[in-house]
């Protein structure tokens, strides 16, 4: 077959076209050769990867859509709340003012909001007291060079750390007193 001016394949007038009777990725005793099973076997693990990939993608964006609608209607309603919880005290303000001075019950209603500012102001320190850092995780992560190798000797001791006196100094690229 050869190529025209355009690029496409023609045949030439005396050749046929053929079908190959063999697998030419087998090697010469019909088995498959090591180089084509690793090249097989690597094409399968990219396509698995690339396939969990995009099922992992596809299962989130629509668990983090419903996520993110669920989320802004729980703003509004916070919203809401904290914008209602103002005539629930303006409310109480004039409830108390049948029975006693107008500037008196307005007070009462603004200590009441201090006093409830301040106890959860204290519970929330008290809770950010309680935090401590991943101490599991800090724990495995110390443990990490005795796993790696060329970091332990024989019998799986580690091994020492050097000194600043047992390596030999880099030389510095220029030196000053040399100039």
């Amino acid at each position: 077959m050869s190529r025209n001016e355009h690029g496409q394949t023609t045949q030439d007038p005396g050749s046929v076209p053929s079908i190959p009777l063999s697998d030419p990725t087998l090697g010469r005793d019909g088995e498959p050769t090591i180089g084509n099973l690793v090249k097989d076997a690597t094409a399968s693990v990219s396509t698995l990867f690339r396939s969990e990939v995009a099922l992992a993608k596809a299962e989130l964006v629509g668990e983090a859509k419903k996520a993110g609608a669920g989320t802004g209607l729980l703003v509004v309603a916070g919203v809401m709340a904290l914008y209602s919880s103002f005539f629930f005290f303006f409310f109480l303000a004039e409830l108390l003012d049948n029975w006693m001075p107008r500037w008196l019950a307005f007070l009462i209603v603004f200590l009441i909001l201090v006093l409830i500012t301040v106890i959860m102001a204290f519970v929330g320190y008290i809770l950010f007291r309680k935090v401590r850092g991943p101490k599991k995780t800090i724990e495995s992560v110390r443990e990490v060079p005795t796993v790696l190798p060329g970091k332990h000797d024989a019998a799986g001791d580690p091994l020492p750390r050097p000194r600043a006196g047992d390596h030999p100094e880099i030389p510095r690229a220029h030196d000053p007193a040399r100039s």
